[in-house]
């Protein structure tokens, strides 16, 4: 019997957290939220709550003998470690892949992990990449948009060229997507549960109509949320596709052909 993976399940450390308080600022901040906990905010709005297990690798465990999971792939969330100057991003990755490939060696049979990157910053990018690899990282995570920044942006072409040359998965996990505010997402809190599958939606259209596919034919993308909304998109991705010259312009195929190569995970909490 195959072995159950769970490739989208996040871990944070106190540190992590501490250096987001001091530096996240102006956009993000902790605020205390019902039931005791804190919650990340971006400008002014909750996001993202962390909760006592994600810093507690014992619970870790615990749960994934309850869920039947055999190995997780762990991986930092937003907001990452887009935020600060480079060498707090660049402290804040190392944080959070230090203790990620710690745990691995505790746990060398239950625990893998995606590592986490200042892509910001290319040249700490790439040296982080090459030392995550040796340590042991099986992937990478990044979030749908780097601080604002498609992923298909040139200014991060020589990271992924190297992901691509290394053949490694990327989980593809949403953020806040850009134009929050002005969608009116901060009422009821719509960022969670409407704007984070937009924003994995639009960054994976993105790289299916830019030739990102063509360009890094090693690439594994895995697109969090079961997709986002992509899978129910596909046949509108393609009809534009074919009557409209601007979508078509860097690809070779239609999308439906780049969807077949896009891996998607099962966290939609309802079947």
């Amino acid at each position: 019997m195959s072995p159950v993976i769970d490739v989208h399940t996040h871990m944070l450390t106190k540190e992590w957290l501490s250096l987001l308080e001091q530096h996240g600022l102006p956009h993000y901040s902790l605020k205390e939220v019902r039931g005791g906990l804190r919650a990340i905010h971006l400008d002014g709005a909750p996001f993202m709550t962390p909760v006592p297990y994600m810093f507690d690798w014992e619970a870790r465990i615990a749960n994934m003998d309850k869920a039947r999971v055999d190995i997780a792939i762990t991986s930092l969330t937003c907001p990452n470690v887009f935020w600060g100057s480079a060498e707090v991003s660049l402290k804040a990755a190392r944080l959070m892949n230090e203790d990620m490939a710690r745990a691995q060696k505790t746990w060398p049979d239950r625990i893998r992990w995606f590592a986490s990157l200042p892509w910001q910053h290319e040249a700490l990018a790439l040296q982080e990449l090459n030392r995550c690899c040796e340590n042991g990282a099986v992937g990478v995570m990044v979030l749908a948009n780097i601080a604002g920044k498609a992923l298909t942006d040139p200014a991060f072409g020589k990271i992924w060229a190297e992901i691509d040359r290394r053949a490694l998965p990327v989980l593809v996990h949403p953020s806040a997507p850009p134009g929050t505010a002005e969608l009116g997402l901060h009422e009821f809190q719509l960022t969670a549960p409407i704007g984070f599958t937009f924003d994995t939606s639009l960054a994976i259209a993105r790289c299916i109509y830019d030739g990102f596919l063509d360009r890094y034919p090693k690439l594994k993308l895995i697109a969090a949320h079961g997709g986002g909304a992509l899978p129910y998109l596909v046949g509108r991705l393609d009809i534009c596709w074919e009557n409209i010259p601007a979508a078509r312009a860097k690809t070779a195929e239609p999308p439906r052909n780049y969807m077949r190569r896009i891996w998607v995970d099962s966290v939609v909490f309802r079947q």
